[in-house]
């Protein structure tokens, strides 16, 4: 068993019923390399009790944590997963301030927005199968100046009953996004406020990679961070 204390910037929710975890490895106050902490179930998701520390409090977005790693788990393009050790708990070491999320941020990388595709209702938000290889890695912090955040109704998959959702527009080297959010506490914040468009200045975006599903990944926003959500 070996301890890895993260940053924790992504807890979106993941199906069946529990979360997606990733975040830097956080050493003396400087980010490093990404983590995934995933478990060994078919779905790779952290459950609830997995998540929560001996106190009783569950893990949250900006908190510094040490996590439980028993080896390291590349799957695909998802090359930051590393398999928890679900006997022992987590431990949290501090929140991170709004300095420390700047500072996280990652260096452009044009290869990992290439080859994108889109959506009926998102834009340049999925990547085929014979692509993947060529992404490099599934996870990326970006600072945006402006994000919108949309909520309106759609279609689910083979036209399933239209639900309000969530997504956030923004650009990357003049290039538009258009990206669902899975970022429970902004996806419950938006969607009471009703249908509409909401803009957000100075944020930083957590975008997630997810696995490959009928020959695509599809790119979402897992955390939507502001200076205002930061304690510290």
């Amino acid at each position: 068993m070996e301890i890895k204390t993260i940053l924790c910037l992504a807890n979106s929710r993941k199906p069946p019923s529990g979360r997606c975890i990733a975040g830097k490895e956080f050493d003396d106050g400087v980010a490093g390399a990404w983590i995934r902490p995933v478990s060994t179930r078919p779905g790779r998701e952290v459950s609830e009790e997995e998540r929560r520390y001996e106190a009783g409090t569950r893990v949250q977005l900006l908190d510094i944590v040490a996590v439980p790693i028993v080896q390291g788990s590349p799957m695909g393009h998802q090359v930051e997963n590393v398999i928890l050790d679900d006997r022992y708990y987590w431990e949290k070491n501090g929140e991170a301030s709004w300095k420390q999320i700047q500072t996280a941020v990652d260096a452009p990388d044009p290869r990992y927005w290439s080859h994108s595709q889109s959506t009926y209702h998102g834009h340049n938000d999925k990547v085929g199968a014979h692509s993947l290889g060529q992404i490099g890695s599934s996870l990326k912090l970006i600072a945006v100046p402006t994000v919108q955040l949309l909520v309106r109704a759609e279609s689910g998959f083979e036209d399933s009953h239209a639900r309000r959702r969530l997504r956030a527009r923004f650009e990357i080297e003049d290039e538009d996004y258009l990206l669902s959010v899975t970022d429970p506490e902004m996806e419950e914040q938006y969607l009471q406020q009703g249908v509409g468009t909401y803009e957000l200045r100075d944020a930083v975006l957590c975008i997630s990679l997810a696995e490959e599903w009928r020959d695509f990944a599809f790119r979402v926003v897992a955390s939507i961070i502001t200076p205002q959500r930061c304690k510290v």
